[in-house]
């Protein structure tokens, strides 16, 4: 189960995340999002973990307060197919 969590320190690594959440069983993956242009962290990243560990990882943490932040654990929801239009679509452009 891939895990969302948000709120977290900006001082967070993938490192950090992925010890942060053993505590709660085994680690598949984790990674803190960078913000490209800035290269620092976007305050959340994802965790992935076996479905019972996750589900136990999501009582736990959840609300958690780690750096005088409060966690916000829930179970990932898939990406949104955002498209890969560009702008103009169709009529009446404007011209």
């Amino acid at each position: 189960m891939r895990l969302y969590i948000g709120n977290l320190p900006y001082s967070m690594n993938d490192a950090s995340l992925r010890e942060l959440f053993e505590e709660h069983g085994n680690v598949i993956d984790a990674s803190v999002v960078i913000d490209r242009e800035t290269g620092r962290s976007r305050g959340f990243g994802f965790v992935e973990m076996d479905d019972a560990d996750a589900q136990t990882a999501i009582e736990t943490m959840n609300g958690a307060e780690v750096e005088g932040r409060a966690l916000n654990v829930n179970e990932a929801r898939p990406r949104a197919d955002r498209g890969g239009g560009g702008g103009r679509g169709g009529r009446g452009g404007g011209w």
